[in-house]
């Protein structure tokens, strides 16, 4: 991971690779962003005149390099572009402030040391910059053989070590914005390289056991059903999708608890290892991508850590819902009827609907311990990224001020989402003639019958809300800011943030 580190020491005697700073759209071109005066300073105060005939406009994510002035210590001088220039006496935006350092982290790969002469004007600004380096930095390279370094992006590592210029090593606050940057963004690069992972690596019990090393690494206690005992407590949904695979399923259970909690929350997170749509097989070309389809366990998993590593006050529950949906002879066919945890049948018409099967046992098995609230995380239907594209998730719930929250707290930390509704019109579509209720109901607005199918399955009286990750949580074309190529790691702020109003008593 790339190290972060914070200093007052000016742009010109630092030893780096590159001092990175920001240039905005004005009015009538290019602007130098604050922070990066002394640079500016050094080409006689014609920066922004020289970025201009250079081709910069100050463009969202525009990088440009050029060598650094007579007197520096680095040899180059990259500046990012942050976007329109802010109002009078209004700061850059904190995800503009992220984007801009995660475009500059990743064109930096091989760089052993950058100095970020970005404008920070306090902690959030410090947390934005420290955490869009992080996740711009990160590079999955597990399988490629470089020479003698597997790890390697294109011969070339990430950035080892970014220097945060205007931040004081000796103020708490920016301290602390740092440390929080870091573990959140070392977190959800955990969730990345668990969605990166080819299926024939990462199974069930391999999630498990990769769940069971961190638990242990961070004080969290962890219990794993495995298929005995899934069977015996009658989890119909995970069984019932795991059934045609020989890797067997697991329901994971990681327990973060503060002695000064007040409250608790429940994560659920779907985790089918591979989705082949199972009987209901995939037609060729959707099925490539189909080992993202854990993500959202990947989510829970990574916040669920990252909350202990920031020791926050309140207590969350994350549970694993992990199976891969594999055709065989002991597959669950369309028309079967699985008896589910929580006593109901569910027929299921379409064994490519599974993950709605397995977060319904995963959500009973959580009510059953009467959290103050439970968000799922789910990359469950296509039919989101119809509505909302490959960017933004959808949110649902049972409750409008839950959920009008949960859309505030992912816009707060970059990750575009949307509320969306339960209609209960469309509940009637999923009614049965054989079961309690079909995994299917009507082909229009199928994101939301999924959501009403799993709140069929939330304890009374229990707050919940459904995160439908399908279009962001898996980025097939090309990086842009942060964001790379492949798994997003998408969610893990929104449970983060989520859990921190919470123990702050700040929700809502």
């Amino acid at each position: 991971m790339t190290a972060l580190t914070l200093s007052t020491a000016a742009a010109p005697g630092l030893r780096a690779d590159a001092i990175v700073i920001g240039v905005a759209k004005g009015a009538k071109g290019p602007i130098v962003a604050p922070g990066a005066e002394a640079v500016d300073k050094a080409y006689d105060g014609r920066l922004a005149g020289i970025l201009e005939t250079l081709g910069a406009s100050g463009a969202e994510g525009e990088l440009t390099k050029l060598p650094a002035p007579a007197g520096f210590k680095a040899p180059l001088v990259l500046a990012v572009g942050l976007g329109q220039e802010p109002e009078k006496d209004a700061g850059f935006d904190p995800e503009a402030l992220r984007k801009a350092a995660g475009a500059a982290a990743r064109t930096l790969t091989g760089a052993k040391k950058a100095a970020f002469a970005l404008p920070v004007a306090d902690a959030a600004d410090i947390g934005a910059v420290g955490e869009g380096v992080v996740l711009g930095a990160y590079s999955f390279d597990t399988y490629k053989h470089v020479g003698n370094d597997a790890k390697a992006r294109n011969g070339k590592a990430p950035l080892a070590e970014a220097t945060l210029l205007g931040g004081k090593p000796r103020d708490a606050a920016h301290k602390a914005a740092l440390l929080r940057a870091a573990a959140v963004g070392e977190e959800l690069n955990r969730a990345r390289d668990l969605i990166n992972m080819p299926p024939n690596d990462l199974d069930p019990e391999a999630f498990a056991a990769l769940a069971q090393t961190a638990a242990k690494e961070h004080g969290i206690k962890v219990q794993v059903l495995d298929e005995k005992a899934l069977t015996k407590g009658g989890y119909g949904g995970i069984l019932g999708v795991g059934s045609g695979s020989a890797a067997a399923p697991r329901l994971v259970k990681l327990s973060y608890t503060s002695s000064k909690a007040k409250k608790t929350l429940a994560f659920v997170g779907k985790g089918i290892t591979y989705d082949s749509g199972g009987i209901s097989l995939k037609p060729a070309g959707h099925n490539e991508t189909m080992k993202c389809d854990m993500s959202g366990a990947a989510a829970v998993f990574a916040a669920v850590v990252a909350a202990a590593r920031l020791g926050l006050e309140v207590n969350v529950t994350g549970w694993l819902a992990l199976a891969e949906n594999m055709p065989s002879g002991s597959a669950t066919r369309p028309g079967d009827v699985l008896r589910m945890y929580s006593g109901k049948t569910v027929e299921v018409l379409n064994t490519d609907a599974e993950g709605r099967l397995v977060l319904a046992d995963a959500l009973w098995a959580a009510s059953a311990e009467k959290p103050d609230a439970i968000v799922d995380v789910a990359t469950l239907t296509g039919a989101m990224m119809l509505a909302l594209g490959s960017r933004t998730f959808g949110i649902m719930a049972n409750d409008d001020a839950f959920r009008s929250a949960l859309h505030e707290a992912a816009e707060e930390v970059g990750e575009p989402a949307w509320p969306m509704p339960l209609p209960e019109h469309l509940r009637k579509g999923m009614d049965s003639s054989v079961a309690d209720i079909a995994n299917m109901g009507e082909r229009m607005g199928g994101g939301l019958v999924a959501g009403l199918f799993l709140r069929e399955f939330v304890g009374e009286g229990i707050t919940w809300a459904h995160l439908d990750i399908a279009g962001p949580a898996f980025n097939e074309g090309g990086p842009f800011g942060y964001t790379p190529k492949g798994g997003t790691g998408t969610a893990v702020r929104t449970l983060v943030r989520l859990a921190e109003l919470t123990a702050s008593g700040d929700l809502g």
